[in-house]
């Protein structure tokens, strides 16, 4: 497809690629959160709930998502609650009408407390056991986090967007340039391992029996501090005693390495500027001016100015210790 959006994906080609793997849809597609992908959940003639995955075109190669299916087959493996796809004759990833796509079973769940402290210790052992399986080997298809794409390649598709307005260009390249420059020096990684890639509370669904993982689009190698920074929060002194808390769960099952405590904030700037990056460059997706109304706007332009020096103060500060 020469496109990167879903402009020819309507629902009776979701159908019948659905159908044509053997299910049979008996109801409506329920259009579920996900900018992405398209994700779909409906239920089949027995009322089994089902998700449907279709995926953008041209993001990731069809060796790279079954990677990323594989992954999810090893961590299910060691029973680890991982919400893997099915499989349907052998296989769990199909093609249909140039679209990629894959069915789940539906599960559900509450919100992540990020300020519950024995939720954070209970996720510490659930990534510390996933980081036991996913130290086993490396991707071999899969990319690996680096700053030449989420902050200098991340830089160009801005500047070419030409969405910066121009009265206020000056001053948002020249404090954006200082951040990259000062996150480039210090995001420096002495030892990468398979990653979920985007762990945060939005990925992560809680029953009575713990919490469970939905989604590994974002799986890549890095370091393993990334799949534990985002579920920080508050002030310097309340991350400490979340990331306390983390460990504490998490070296039951595999070592952390502290020094890895000095990225936080390299990974935090290759986070925000790749998220200005990545709306730039699906905004010609109907979806995204649609759901993101506050994007590419003066407001919002000069917000990220604002935001960009708050996060120039943060990289000069020392990392976060456990030490008293």
């Amino acid at each position: 497809m020469s496109v990167f959006d879903f402009t020819s994906l309507s629902p009776d080609l979701i159908l019948d690629g659905i159908e044509s793997i053997g299910l049979q849809v008996d109801s409506g597609l329920l259009a579920l959160n996900s900018y992405e992908n398209r994700v779909y959940q409906f239920h089949d003639e027995d009322k089994i709930k089902y998700v449907t995955k279709f995926y953008r075109p041209q993001r990731w190669s069809k060796a790279q998502i079954q990677e990323e299916h594989d992954f999810a087959f090893e961590l299910a493996d060691e029973e680890l609650p991982i919400v893997a796809p099915l499989i349907f004759s052998g296989r769990s990833l199909f093609e249909h009408q140039g679209y990629y796509f894959s069915i789940y079973p539906c599960r559900g769940g509450r919100i992540f407390e990020v300020d519950n402290l024995d939720h954070l210790e209970w996720m510490g052992r659930f990534i510390g056991r996933i980081h036991a399986v996913a130290g086993q080997a490396p991707f071999q298809t899969r990319p690996t986090y680096s700053k030449e794409e989420s902050l200098i390649q991340a830089r160009e598709i801005i500047k070419n967007s030409a969405f910066v307005p121009q009265y206020i260009e000056n001053a948002f390249y020249t404090i954006l340039d200082q951040v990259i420059e000062l996150a480039c020096q210090q995001y420096q990684p002495t030892d990468e391992i398979r990653l979920h890639g985007d762990c945060h509370a939005g990925n992560i669904l809680w029953t009575d029996d713990g919490p469970h993982f939905v989604d590994l689009d974002d799986c890549r190698m890095g370091p393993a501090i990334q799949d534990l920074w985002m579920m920080l929060s508050g002030d310097r002194q309340q991350q400490t005693l979340q990331l306390d808390t983390l460990l504490m769960g998490y070296e039951e099952f595999y070592e952390f390495d502290t020094k890895q405590f000095a990225l936080i904030e390299s990974l935090r700037t290759m986070r925000v500027v790749n998220y200005m990056a990545w709306l730039c460059k699906r905004w010609q997706d109907p979806a995204f001016p649609h759901s993101f109304p506050w994007f590419n706007t003066q407001r919002y332009w000069e917000e990220q100015v604002l935001m960009l020096k708050e996060q120039m103060s943060a990289l000069q500060q020392p990392p976060l210790t456990l030490m008293p």
